[in-house]
């Protein structure tokens, strides 16, 4: 009985997920390409070796794409 009372709760809850899987999957392709050395950051050109770096510039393209991702911290 108690197991049917937890399902109706988080049916009702609203949900908390801040990246779209779309968004998701363009961090993942950048990632993938910063593993083979292909990823360049901006206006240097320098390849990406930093995995934070990589996911920065996947969320940044998800942005511009209009798909869901918080704005970024300033």
């Amino acid at each position: 009985m108690a197991t049917t009372t937890a399902k109706k709760h988080s049916a009702n809850k609203k949900s908390s997920r801040k990246y779209s899987p779309a968004a998701q999957k363009d961090v993942e392709i950048e990632m993938k390409a910063m593993k083979k050395g292909q990823l360049k950051s901006g206006r240097s050109g320098k390849i990406v070796t930093n995995p934070k770096q990589a996911i920065a510039i996947g969320l940044s393209k998800a942005r511009k794409e209009g798909k869901k991702v918080p704005p970024p911290k300033s």
